[in-house]
Formats: structure tokens, sequence, C-alpha cells
């Protein structure tokens, strides 16, 4: 075990404690009702990171949530590291699926269920110690800031505001984020690209109330069945996007870059019992790896209308309503996605009902290249841990901020996540292995160690 695996070890339970604190703040920027959770929890990130070593850190304002701003400086020959991550959660719903309370960690198999355990408070508290260690081992040789925002659960909608206001003090060489994951506990890797996103809200409405639907079944649209089969047109048989002018900016991946993604060790068998299904689908043309790395997806994220409680009520209902996703790639702009689904979702709208399309939020893909010094440090410092070289991946899953920083600060960032498919992030019963935990806290460390060097 070496110095910095004894430090770890000999400090596991403090830190878990300290974790688990700011896991009890059911921090869920999505439900209005918790905007003192927001305060609260961004306060005791000021206190962790203040009591690491940080020169100063407070809690600065937005439009929405508080974001936490903190900075150590050291010297002006050293490089600069912002820490990116967030200080919020996705609502717990459905309740009643958790074997936790998902605000109450607990340690069960060696891995800590919670709503945050990994998305994002366990990952965003492993950079926390990371710094505390190298300062108080006069180890560190870069200048470190961080930046935890209260918003990246619902877009990050004011964030970017705050980086345009803030350009001097957001000033670094890189960007430091883990918010992503890895192939496997064994296999570590490095995500170099992120699928951009659009999101929308969909209002179908019928009759002026609801209706019986006896008295009136057969004879008045029901906004239900007219939405789901709304719905049903927006993907064909082999999972094309039928939106017209979807597909127009999609750069079509090499054959050379598509073998190497082959490489990366992958399962099928494994994948599908993980999730519990018979069967993979998607795009026809491309692997489930593709699919979700390289290419756009169109999803329902949550349907509902008429009656859903226990029991029988025979209603036609006056309204129906989605939530609906599409992932995109790199090169897709989410604005221009969001106009082409609502103009061609209302197009198709039959007279019986009215539809109205909201666009919630969005953001632009991101890749990294890794040639740069950071990616480099990164790869060095999974060696060290993990004896192996990180493989280079792309997630099909989104950090809408990632794309802004590059724009307005016009700082790249590498994407070091600890996380697991088998986590349950964003789903009931999300859970994290301790060892994660334990081997990301090392990761980072080495991180600055080689980054500091360069």
């Amino acid at each position: 075990m070496n110095k910095i695996q004894t430090y770890i070890n000999e400090n596991k339970e403090k830190f878990l404690n300290e974790m688990f604190a700011l896991i009890r703040i059911p921090s869920i920027s999505s439900i209005s009702e918790h905007k003192d959770d927001m305060y609260k929890i961004a306060e005791l990130y000021k206190t962790y990171l203040l009591a690491a070593g940080a020169d100063k850190a407070e809690v600065c304002e937005t439009k929405g949530n508080p974001v936490v701003y903190g900075e150590k400086f050291l010297d002006a020959n050293y490089p600069t590291v912002m820490v990116y991550g967030h200080m919020d959660v996705m609502p717990v719903d459905p309740l009643d699926l958790w074997k936790t309370n998902p605000f109450e960690p607990e340690i069960i198999d060696g891995r800590i269920y919670a709503r945050g355990a990994n998305d994002n408070k366990g990952q965003s508290f492993m950079h926390v110690k990371a710094f505390e260690y190298l300062l108080k081992n006069g180890l560190l040789k870069c200048n470190v800031k961080f930046l935890l925002e209260g918003e990246e659960e619902v877009g990050s909608p004011n964030l970017p505001a705050f980086c345009t206001e803030n350009k001097e003090k957001l000033k670094a060489d890189i960007i430091l984020v883990s918010d992503t994951s890895m192939i496997a506990p064994s296999i570590p890797s490095i995500t170099t690209g992120l699928r951009g996103l659009a999101y929308w809200q969909v209002e179908v409405t019928g009759p002026c109330r609801d209706l019986h639907s006896g008295l009136f079944g057969g004879a008045v649209a029901n906004p239900i069945n007219v939405l789901a089969k709304m719905i049903a047109q927006m993907t064909d048989e082999n999972g094309n996007i039928t939106i017209p002018g979807f597909y127009d900016d999609v750069i079509i991946v090499t054959p050379e870059e598509r073998k190497m993604m082959a490489e990366a060790p992958y399962n099928e068998e494994e994948y599908k019992k993980l999730i519990g299904i018979e069967e993979v689908f998607g795009e026809k043309g491309y692997t489930t790896n593709e699919r979700t790395g390289i290419r756009p997806s169109f999803d329902v994220c949550g349907i509902w209308g008429g009656y859903t409680g226990e029991g029988a009520k025979t209603v036609l209902p006056s309204k129906a309503f989605a939530k609906i996703s599409t992932r995109l790639v790199p090169n897709q702009d989410y604005k221009k996605i969001a106009e082409l689904f609502k103009n061609h979702f209302e197009s198709i709208a039959p007279k019986t009902v009215k539809v109205e399309v909201t666009h919630l939020h969005g953001g632009y893909g991101y890749v990294c290249p890794i040639d740069i010094p950071a990616y480099q440090a990164a790869e060095k410092a999974y060696q060290k841990v993990y004896g192996k070289c990180p493989v280079p991946m792309r997630s099909g899953g989104s950090i809408p901020i990632i794309s802004a920083f590059e724009e307005i600060l016009g700082i790249k960032s590498i994407l070091m996540g600890f996380g697991l498919e088998e986590d349950a992030i964003h789903s009931p019963n999300e859970s994290w292995p301790v060892e994660q935990f334990v081997n990301g806290l090392e990761t980072i460390i080495y991180f600055y160690d080689f980054f500091g060097e360069k």
C-alpha cells in the first residue's frame, strides 16, 4: 500500500461521513420546493472547500440556483485546473421502487445506495478530498478553482450567463470533470465525446373538459390516443428519426474510427442481462456502442393524461402530455433541432386536437482531443492506479455546459468519470461502489501530479 492509499484508507470513514452529509440534503433542482436545499448544500460545499485549504470560497447568486466558487492560487507559473461538478440531483420518483431511503445513504455489499451517490455528489466530492490531500502534503503544483452549480440536471440554464459575467475569475488551462462513467471497474476509460440534447414538453388538447368515455367515446378524438400515434410517427421500423432535416448536420464517422470504437470491450449478453431485456434495438446498421456514442436518438421520457389512480374511471381526457428528448451528436445544433421538431410535430397534428410544443432546454455535443497535455496526464494517472492504459470512449450522455465552457471560456474539459453502467443514475436505487470512490480519489491525485509536471 503506497502513501496515498494509506492516507485514503485511514480517512475513508471520515470521508464517507462527509459525503453522506451532502447526500442527505434533497437538492432536487427541478422541484421549486427544494430551493432552500440548494442554498443549504451550497453552504456545505463552501465549508468543505475552506476546510480543505481554499484561499476563498463563496456562494454566488444566479437568476436560478446558486453557484459555489472556490480557488487556491499558489504560483503564476503553475497551470490552473478548474474543477466542475454539480450539487443538484434528479427527482427520486417512483419512490415505491426504492429499497432504501434515497436521501439516507446506506452501504450494502460495498455500494453506497442513495440519490446522488454517483451523480454527482460522490464524484464531485472526490475532487475536494484530492485537493485537500495535495495541499496537506505540499504536493500541489497547480492553481485550482472549483465551480459547483445547482442546475445541471435541468440543463444549466443560468450557468452560461454566470460564465460570461465572470470570464476573468474563471480563467484556467483545463476544466476537470467527474460526471461520466468507466467501461468496467477493471477497465478504465476516459470519455472523449458527449452527445448534445434537445428536450421538449408536448401538450395535446381535445375537448374542453374530461368526458364520459361511454357517452363520447368513438365520437370525439381522445388526446392520449392521438398523442401516442403522433409519437409513433417520429421513428420508423429501422430506428431512423423521421423529422425532416434532422440528419442534415450529422457527421458520418469514418470506417477507421468505427473500427477503433469496436476495440472497446463489450459483451452484448451481459449488457442485456444487466438491464433486463431480451433484445437490443436501435438504428439499423450500427452497433449498440455506436448507437449511443456516434448516432442521435429519440425518446419519450414521460407520458401522462386522463385517470391513473387506483381502480377504474371511464373518462375520455381533455388533455395528454409527454416529455420528449433527443440526444444529438457533435455538429448538430440543438436550437435548430428544437425548431425542426416543433414545426414537424405540430404540422402532423389532426384537426381534432390542438398541439403545443415547448422547448425546455438543450445543449451541444462535445469532443475532446486526445493529444493535449491534460488528456495525457489523465491517461498516466489511470495507468498508475489501474495498471493499464484507459480506453478513449464516446458517451451517449450529455453535459450541456461542457460545450458552453469551450464556447464562452475557450477552455477544453477532461472527463475523468468513475461511474459504472450498473449504478442506476437517474433511476430508483442509484448506487456507487466505495471502491470506485477510493480508486477515483487516488487517480485524481495522480492527475495533478502529472499535469503539474507539464
